[in-house]
């Protein structure tokens, strides 16, 4: 079993990325990302999704599935601690961009992040 440190363990907040904007990162709520093995999660900017967080020899590793808006994406990721003790990374989109991210540790919000939004929502929703 992969567990994750408890150093990484728990939930951060997003508070830049280097590629995408910083100020459409809480367009959706908190900019957050979870790494506690059970159900974990990210939400940024317009992106809602699940993730799969693993133990590395430098930190932690992830992929991730979900909706940008109501479009289907996925991707994968790194994170370490750095020496002032925020997370420090990069996400990466399939086939798409990359961009590093700074976060530093906070509480597992009251409201749980929804479920990414399927492709069909999107077409119900026009309705």
């Amino acid at each position: 079993m992969n567990t994750i440190p408890d150093e990484y363990r728990g939930w951060w907040r997003i508070l830049e990325t280097e590629t995408w904007t910083n100020d459409d990162l809480d367009i959706l709520g908190t900019a957050l990302i979870s790494f506690t093995g059970e159900g974990d999660r990210l939400r940024m900017h317009c992106l809602l999704a699940y993730v799969d967080v693993r133990a590395t020899d430098k930190g932690v590793s992830f992929s991730w599935e979900g909706a940008w808006e109501y479009d289907p994406v996925s991707g994968t990721g790194n994170a370490k601690l750095a020496r002032d003790g925020r997370l420090t990374g990069t996400i990466r989109i399939r086939g798409g961009d990359a961009s590093t991210f700074t976060a530093e540790r906070a509480a597992e919000p009251d409201e749980g992040i929804p479920e990414p939004p399927s492709y069909r929502d999107k077409w119900r929703r026009r309705r």
